[in-house]
C-alpha cells in the first residue's frame, strides 16, 4: 500500500477526503460546512470522494470547533399523526441543498419528555430548533429563553414566544366552523374530541363560545376523550354521543380522523349525511376529500408551516435579527363540502 493512501480497514479522515479529491484539507472542510462557498467543481471532486471513501464527518467534533453544529433540531409530539408528517416534510424540502442536517425528536405529548429531548438537543449545540406549541414546562420555557440559537414554535400563535412562532388560531378556526354550521341551518350541534391537547383544547373552546353565544350550548353534546384519535375513537365517540343525544344533528370533530369515524358509524346506521346530520372536521388531511361525501374540514396549511419555519431559522443563522415579523399567524380557511351542504 503505497504511503498516505487510505487502508479499507481504517476510518477514512479528512485529509484522505483531500487527498482523494485533490484537493486540500481546508476545501474539503468548508464544502461539508458552507458547501456555497466552494465552486462547483471542487464540490464535485469532494463529493465524489467522500461518497468513495464513506467518509463520515464527525458532528461532535464539528461542533466543537465552531459555536454551532450544522444540526437543526426538531421536536414533534407525533410522527405517525398526518398533521406533523406534513410538518416533517416541508421541513425536509425547506432544508435541501443546504448544508444543514435535521435531527428530529418524537415526545409523544409528554411533556416531560419534551423537556428532556430539548435539553438532549442543546447539549449538541444545534444550529436552530424547531418545537410545537407554547405549552411547554417551566424548565423547558427557560430553556427555550436562553437557547443560544434560533428557534421556532410551530403550529400556534401566541403573544410571546420564545424566539419566533409560525402557526394559527385554533380558537378562532373551531369558531368559524361552529357558525358554518349554524348557518347551514343545524340547531343541535354537538363535539367529539381525543387527546384533548392545548391545540384541541383551544377548538373546543372556540365551539362552545359560539354555541353559548347562539343559545345553542348543550353540554350533554360534548364528548371528549384522553386517548389518542382515531377513525376508530371517532366511531366510539359518536356512538357515545348518540346515546346521550340522539337528536344531534351536526358535529365538529376536533381532527378529520374522528369526523371519518362520524361518517362510517352514520352510514353503518342509515343516518343520512348531511340532510340529518352534519359533519365538519378539522385539518382537511387527504382522505376527508376524498370520502363519500367529500367532508367539510378546515384546511390548515402544515406543509407551509413547516417549510417557512425553516427558512426562517436559515434566515436568522445567516443574518441574526432579519426576521422582522417573530409571530407569523398563516391562518387557516374553512372548507365546505357535501357533508354540511344540507337541502334545507
Amino acid at each position: 500500500m503505497k504511503k498516505g493512501s487510505y487502508s479499507p480497514t481504517a476510518s477514512p479522515t479528512l485529509s484522505d477526503v483531500a487527498r482523494e479529491a485533490g484537493v486540500s484539507a481546508i476545501t474539503v472542510s468548508r464544502t461539508i460546512r458552507s458547501p456555497e462557498k466552494v465552486s462547483k467543481a471542487s464540490r464535485l471532486k469532494v463529493e465524489a470522494a467522500i461518497a468513495k471513501l464513506g467518509y463520515a464527518p464527525d458532528p461532535a467534533a464539528s461542533a466543537l470547533a465552531s459555536k454551532t453544529s450544522t444540526t437543526i433540531g426538531l421536536l414533534v409530539p407525533s410522527l405517525t399523526n398526518n398533521v406533523f408528517a406534513d410538518v416533517v416534510r416541508g421541513v425536509y424540502d425547506g432544508i435541501e441543498e443546504t448544508r444543514f442536517f435535521v435531527q428530529i425528536g418524537n415526545f409523544r405529548y409528554s411533556a416531560l419528555k419534551e423537556q428532556e429531548l430539548l435539553r438532549v438537543f442543546l447539549r449538541q449545540k444545534p444550529a436552530g430548533l424547531i418545537l410545537s406549541g407554547f405549552d411547554q414546562t417551566q424548565e423547558a420555557t427557560r430553556m427555550l429563553k436562553n437557547a443560544p440559537c434560533p428557534l421556532v414554535q410551530i403550529m400556534d400563535i401566541g403573544p410571546q414566544p420564545a424566539d419566533m412562532a409560525i402557526g394559527f388560531d385554533h380558537k378562532e378556526a373551531a369558531r368559524a366552523a361552529t357558525r358554518h354550521l349554524l348557518e347551514q341551518g343545524y340547531t343541535k350541534l354537538g363535539f367529539l374530541g381525543a387527546r384533548m391537547d392545548p391545540r384541541s383544547q383551544a377548538r373546543y373552546e372556540g365551539f362552545k363560545d359560539v354555541c353559548k353565544d347562539a343559545g345553542k350550548l348543550d353540554e350533554k353534546r360534548i364528548v371528549t376523550t384522553l386517548q389518542p384519535s382515531s377513525v376508530s375513537m371517532g366511531r366510539q365517540l359518536f356512538e357515545a354521543l348518540l346515546a346521550k343525544t340522539p337528536d344531534v344533528d351536526a358535529i365538529l370533530c376536533n381532527n378529520d380522523d374522528l369526523a371519518i369515524g362520524v361518517l362510517t358509524e352514520a352510514q353503518r346506521r342509515n343516518i343520512h349525511v348531511p340532510d340529518d346530520l352534519g359533519i365538519c372536521g378539522f385539518n382537511d388531511i387527504d382522505i376527508a376529500r376524498n370520502m363519500m361525501p367529500e367532508l367539510t374540514s378546515v384546511a390548515t396549511p402544515r406543509y407551509d408551516i413547516g417549510r417557512r419555519a425553516i427558512q426562517m431559522i436559515l434566515d436568522e443563522i445567516a443574518e441574526p435579527g432579519s426576521i422582522a415579523d417573530r409571530n407569523q399567524d398563516v391562518g387557516f380557511e374553512l372548507v365546505p363540502r357535501q357533508s354540511t351542504a344540507r337541502r334545507r
